[in-house]
């Protein structure tokens, strides 16, 4: 199990984080950093804007996530997970709050759910966008042995995204928050998860993915899975490279990439954490002045920011103003400990 010293309320604190996040980003996504600076001077928006601060699809299909295997009664097993799973993401296609800028993957891979197709049938098998990892912390925060996670992880992510880095992406997105909100000191961060990939290469999770992996050119799962892992090692060599090189002040996006694709907002998203590993609205604020997809970068960053202090660590006003505070808080009550 990955444990250790926990703060008070992880659970909370992440998942407040990642709608923090994803409000700070969201009127920065798609513009430049020269561009953000002039519209909010001097550094950048400051909180999130309005009463309530308004969320994106990140924060809505992270509740979905949560919502879904919170309803689940008795063992997580992929067969009493994929349906509460699907009803949740199709719940989140027909809404009508659906109009948040949502992802073409996510939307056409949810209309293929709800048509009935098998998951592996209905994914879109070549995207690997943010969307499968931009929702998948609250699986971080259960109270499972590492092999159930690793496979709730990858199976949520394969509903949408097909693509083996979206699913190894995923499941290190949330073995991040299971290390920081068990305690896991920020230094020693990228270590224990480039471990973890090493580790989870070759292991392709039939009893969760079923012939996920069969499609023109995999020719064993083994093959198919390591290609997922080996991008996310090499997308933590350039974290490693940036941490390093320890720049506060130049765009974290022309360091580990903009973030539109899931390897990507992992990376980028902790190198915003660990450069204020100590100061969780520092981290987030730097997350939303990015030239990429600041919102789910930012979501991201709140999320490990938010496991890592809790949610006492955040601005009280931000708690009161934040859409859904009262969905956030129901998940944040269920998992903390």
């Amino acid at each position: 199990m990955l444990t250790g010293m926990r703060c008070s309320r992880p659970a909370s604190g992440c998942l407040f984080g990642a709608a923090f996040g994803d409000a700070l980003g969201a009127p920065t996504e798609f513009l430049g950093v020269p561009e953000i600076l002039a519209r909010w001077p001097p550094h950048g928006p400051d909180a999130p804007a309005g009463h309530p601060a308004l969320v994106t699809d990140d924060t809505q299909m992270m509740l979905a996530v949560g919502e879904a295997l919170v309803a689940v009664a008795g063992p997580l097993t992929a067969r009493a997970v994929e349906a509460p799973l699907r009803a949740a993401f199709v719940a989140w296609l027909d809404s009508p709050d659906n109009d948040r800028a949502p992802g073409r993957t996510c939307l056409q891979a949810c209309a293929a759910l709800k048509e009935g197709l098998p998951f592996h049938e209905a994914t879109v098998a070549g995207s690997k966008g943010c969307g499968a990892n931009m929702r998948v912390q609250p699986i971080g925060l259960l109270d499972v042995d590492d092999e159930t996670r690793a496979g709730l992880a990858q199976l949520q992510a394969a509903l949408t995204h097909g693509h083996p880095t979206a699913l190894a992406a995923s499941d290190l997105t949330a073995a991040a928050v299971a290390l920081l909100a068990g305690g896991e000191e920020p230094a020693r961060l990228p270590a224990r998860l480039r471990d973890y990939a090493r580790a989870q290469r070759v292991i392709y999770r039939e009893a969760w993915l079923g012939p996920l992996w069969r499609r023109p050119g995999a020719t064993t799962p083994e093959d198919f899975i390591a290609r997922g892992w080996d991008e996310c090692l090499a997308v933590l060599d350039r974290l490693d490279a940036a941490l390093a090189a320890f720049d506060r002040r130049s765009d974290p996006c022309l360091a580990t990439g903009a973030g539109w694709i899931a390897e990507e907002a992992l990376a980028t998203g902790l190198l915003c954490f660990l450069l204020f590993p100590d100061d969780p609205t520092a981290a987030v604020q730097r997350a939303a002045v990015t030239s990429g997809d600041s919102d789910s970068i930012a979501c991201l960053a709140g999320a490990f920011a938010g496991a890592r202090h809790g949610l006492e660590a955040w601005p009280a006003s931000w708690v009161d103003r934040i859409e859904h505070r009262a969905r956030l808080a129901a998940l944040g009550r269920a998992w903390d400990r």
